[in-house]
């Protein structure tokens, strides 16, 4: 009985809530807040697949090779198995275990949205996601084949895939070879795009986000979050280095300079997108930190050199759930 009332109390506290929000009336405080951030953020492009046979091939073609582990050493292990299509395109670990159950040493980015960031990888190493799809394949500790000409005798082997690339790749005449695995995840990926609540604000309907969700963009603003979490992915455009006002404890991984040998790169990591946020955790590149208020906490001081108190991370808080978008159908 207990449980029945908290349930009912919380619906309508929440009923309420929305209520409030619905009769307080639109200020030009609101307004200045949308203005100014249509100027630091994009809404998601909408993503349609063309008409063209290929196109259609090449995405269906990508989406079957993304689910399946063929692509591995055991047959166990494949893209989806650490960016789940089903968990916002992430596995929740902190980082992930590979075929022989050995875990690599950086968190799994979210597929979603991807191909809207500057590069792949939180070292960029990859320029976009159809080169990033080839890396795991042949990384000894995640999917674990030897070399490209082992990849592609396992798929040779199969009379789908055959019949696949070759109409996803008609003008080849060995329409299986590597690249074009990259060719066609990467076609498959570039339809992977979680539309939000932010996105319904950025085209002018202010009233998409709660007044404390306004509130939080108001201080996401302010305090300088925005100064990295920009554009249409809400970050992934830049590089910057963690703990650019305060040493992060975790001085290991010495990010983009494992790319580049430039000693101004050290510690500097791909801006992580912050669409859907809420549910990509663990968070950082190492996975470090599991409780996102934390993870606001820590950004707020090794980041800007600001103590946030606990109300303003409660309302960044709910700003980032206004990120959570709708999952494509798949």
């Amino acid at each position: 009985m207990k449980s029945l009332i908290t349930i009912t109390l919380l619906s309508l506290l929440t009923s309420c809530t929305a209520l409030q929000d619905m009769i307080n009336p639109i200020t030009e405080s609101d307004k200045k807040l949308l203005e100014e951030s249509t100027l630091n953020f994009e809404p998601l492009p909408i993503v349609k697949v063309d008409d063209s046979e290929i196109s259609k091939a090449r995405v269906e073609l990508g989406k079957k090779l993304y689910l399946d582990p063929i692509l591995s050493i055991n047959d166990q292990i494949s893209c989806n198995t650490c960016h789940q299509l089903d968990k916002y395109g992430v596995d929740n670990e902190p980082t992930s275990p590979g075929h022989e159950g050995k875990r690599g040493g950086r968190n799994s980015p979210t597929s979603y949205n991807a191909f809207l960031h500057i590069a792949q990888f939180w070292d960029g190493r990859a320029k976009d996601v159809e080169e990033q799809a080839l890396g795991p394949i042949l990384n000894p500790i995640e999917m674990g084949m030897p070399n490209e000409k082992a990849v592609l005798k396992k798929l040779l082997a199969s009379n789908d895939y055959l019949s696949e690339f070759k109409k996803s790749f008609p003008s080849d005449k060995k329409p299986i070879k590597y690249r074009n695995i990259g060719i066609a995840i990467g076609a498959f990926e570039r339809t992977l795009v979680t539309p939000s609540r932010f996105d319904d604000y950025l085209r002018g309907d202010i009233r998409a986000l709660s007044t404390q969700e306004r509130t939080g963009l108001q201080k996401f603003t302010e305090v300088g979050c925005v100064s990295c979490h920009n554009g249409v992915a809400i970050g992934g455009g830049m590089y910057q280095k963690l703990g650019a006002v305060e040493e992060y404890p975790n001085n290991k991984d010495l990010g983009l300079y494992e790319v580049t040998k430039n000693e101004d790169d050290k510690y500097f990591f791909k801006v992580p997108s912050l669409r859907n946020v809420t549910q990509t955790g663990p968070w950082f590149h190492d996975g470090s930190l599991t409780d996102l208020n934390e993870v606001i906490k820590v950004m707020g001081r090794f980041q800007l050199g600001v103590e946030l108190s606990q109300e303003d991370v409660n309302d960044i808080h709910a700003f980032l759930e206004s990120l959570t978008g709708e999952l494509p159908t798949i």
